[in-house]
């Protein structure tokens, strides 16, 4: 069992299992509609299985091993998808998407190598989000504005929630903390980085970490980021201060993506320039694929958030070791 499990004294779901699955559907149908709304994002189908070594799978922190497998009719190997990050932008490019316009998707992905625990499950279950943008957006301001309208989504979906669910009371500061990988750094020089944004987020409930990647003065990362996807200096997660577990929970991870520039400069930090093999790449690099923004907000996370639940197994059907499901129930947590 995960030593990270916490199992917060005296607690009880505000809500049985029967009116979470009804509420479940309430906050997904509700957020994503705005959300749409608020970027102005088109749904789309996407994959749950894409061509092995095409490289358009998400590496994540390039350890992780994806779940792959044999197609019996086509003499190919496929995999399970980690995340839509690069499918995403290959996608808008295809579609014939314009600045200002963007789809989103219900991405499904298995991560086998994730530790589970409260917030964390080997099912991945986010709204993944892209957008066409113009290369004088690549900056910091319009990163910071597209947060604002993220969070204003969230806090609009919680009031409808507590609307409906009179039994909830916790509400979500929608002014927002913005601070820097390296700020953060500064500021608590002998603490982890799970720990500085426990800290962070305890004293600003709504926080913005930025410049995830990157090595740190300390000459270590806040938290890997493959370097193909997301622009190190104009990215970032957004985090709330959860009531329930007393500790930051991430909702979203999201970044202006690389342009030719930045993507041949975190390869090579990476050491990675052999992607550049890949059509992906090729099409950053020569400019075919349109500068973009983009991002996952996890679904179940947000559920479990909205709804004020102690563990992610709340409002996800997955796996959990028998430990974990017996020590959540001696606790008042039932896992689906």
């Amino acid at each position: 069992m995960s030593k990270s499990l916490i199992l917060p004294e005296g607690y009880t779901s505000a809500l049985t299992l029967r009116e979470t699955q009804h509420a479940i559907k309430y906050v997904k149908d509700l957020f994503q509609q705005t959300l749409s709304f608020a970027l102005t994002l088109d749904r789309v189908s996407a994959p749950l299985i894409v061509q092995k070594g095409n490289g358009i799978n998400d590496d994540l922190n390039g350890v992780e091993r994806k779940v792959d497998f044999t197609i019996k009719e086509i003499d190919k190997e496929a995999e399970v998808v980690q995340s839509l990050a690069k499918w995403k932008r290959m996608a808008l490019y295809r579609y014939g998407y314009n600045p200002g316009e963007g789809i989103y998707t219900d991405m499904n992905a298995i991560r086998r190598d994730d530790d589970t625990d409260n917030m964390h499950s080997i099912f991945v279950d986010q709204w993944d989000w892209e957008k066409v943008i113009t290369c004088d957006q690549r900056t910091i301001d319009f990163l910071k504005e597209t947060v604002k309208n993220i969070v204003k989504a969230i806090v609009f979906t919680k009031r409808k929630v507590n609307l409906r669910y009179p039994i909830f009371k916790t509400t979500i500061k929608e002014e927002i903390y913005f601070v820097t990988t390296q700020e953060l750094e500064d500021r608590f020089p002998d603490k982890t980085p799970k720990e500085r944004e426990d800290l962070i987020c305890k004293e600003h409930k709504t926080v913005f970490i930025m410049q995830i990647g990157g090595k740190l003065k300390s000459g270590e990362r806040h938290d890997g980021r493959a370097p193909d996807y997301d622009d190190w200096a104009l990215n970032g997660d957004l985090f709330f201060w959860n009531d329930v577990l007393q500790k930051a929970i991430e909702i979203s991870s999201m970044g202006v993506r690389v342009d030719e520039t930045s993507l041949q400069s975190q390869l090579a930090e990476a050491d990675a320039l052999d992607r550049n093999k890949y059509e992906y790449h090729k099409m950053i690099t020569d400019g075919t694929l349109p500068l973009t923004i983009g991002g996952g907000i996890g679904q179940s996370r947000l559920c479990m958030f909205l709804l004020e639940k102690a563990h992610i197994g709340e409002v996800q059907a997955s796996i959990w070791s028998e430990e974990m499901i017996q020590a959540c129930a001696e606790h008042g947590i039932t896992l689906l």
